[in-house]
């Protein structure tokens, strides 16, 4: 496989992130991919955090087996300077396509389908947490939200949050419009 695929249309390199499975792949369910362009700012601190040397001792069924320990620190060497070259070009705003196939390429030569496949669980985790946020509101306030709810025939926080909020931003347009007509 190539490991940089180039568009016959316009000449500018395009990603490969699909995982070349080191036994055979599954009958059933998703195929793993490897890093995309939009995930690499929250992979980056998982991986660095997964790759080093001692991690692959605790973790052995997560990482390709390699013939000699050297081989290893070869490979090791090699991902952690094409990660810190990807990083490097991520902060300065610079296409990153070529970098984050290379890297995958080396990723998908240093992580077990396993041990890929536990990377993307907990970068999926982490995604999940990032969307997210948790506010504090006192009793009072949520036993109205409810009755907001109910009466407005609402099933979620998030729904009912968002009417209020587009109700008073129209309330506050018409009320604005209202004044300038005066």
């Amino acid at each position: 496989m190539s490991d940089l695929i180039v568009s016959a249309t316009d000449n500018k390199p395009e990603l490969n992130n699909d995982w070349c499975y080191h036994f055979s792949p599954p009958k059933a369910g998703r195929k793993l991919k490897l890093l995309e362009v939009d995930e690499v700012t929250l992979a980056l601190p998982l991986i660095y955090r997964l790759i080093p040397l001692n991690a692959v001792n605790n973790r052995a069924d997560w990482f390709v087996e390699l013939s000699t320990a050297e081989e290893r620190s070869e490979l090791f060497l090699l991902l952690s300077e094409n990660l810190s070259i990807l990083n490097k070009k991520r902060k300065q705003g610079t296409c990153l396509i070529t970098e984050l196939n290379q890297t995958n390429k080396l990723l998908n030569d240093y992580f077990s389908d396993y041990g890929w496949r536990m990377v993307r669980k907990e970068l999926s985790q982490i995604k999940k947490r990032k969307k997210k946020s948790h506010i504090e509101i006192s009793n009072d306030l949520v036993t109205r939200l409810k009755e907001y709810m109910a009466a407005n025939q609402i099933d979620t926080f998030d729904q009912a949050i968002d009417n209020l909020l587009s109700e008073q931003a129209s309330f506050a347009e018409h009320g604005f419009e209202a004044e300038l007509e005066a």
